[in-house]
């Protein structure tokens, strides 16, 4: 499993990474693995804005639907046009050309509540052995 050291992560596994007052969002490499291969991906509209835990995206895969949670408040500034047509950069580079939304932080504070990665790495290895699965 990759982990992107410039990241911080939510327990319903989507990633940040903060650049200045703005930052990107997506879904981590262990999200993409459950979900399988991704088909679709519903993003939202520039200029709207989210709360910290609102759904804000949805991922459909062959397996299941999975709706993406907001790691902090912010507006969307921008939205990855490309997975509309290829959704399967997701799978891919979840944490390159994979990203969902740029976002401008209403609380860049709300950053350091998030797990880093050796803690996110920690996190997903006991959903593993809860799982039985390594």
């Amino acid at each position: 499993m990759q982990f992107d050291q410039e990241c911080r992560y939510n327990q319903s596994h989507e990633w940040i990474r903060v650049e200045g007052c703005e930052a990107l969002v997506g879904i981590t490499d262990y999200a993409q693995h459950e979900l399988s291969n991704v088909v679709f991906v519903e993003l939202p509209e520039i200029g709207d804005q989210f709360r910290q835990g609102d759904v804000f995206a949805v991922v459909e895969s062959v397996k299941a639907a999975s709706e993406c949670y907001m790691p902090v408040e912010g507006d969307i500034i921008a939205i990855n046009q490309q997975l509309l047509d290829a959704p399967e950069l997701v799978n891919e580079e979840p944490y390159g050309r994979g990203w969902f939304v740029r976002i401008a932080l209403s609380n860049p504070h709300e950053v350091e509540q998030l797990m880093d990665v050796q803690q996110y790495e920690t996190y997903t290895k006991q959903l593993l052995e809860e799982q039985g699965r390594r």
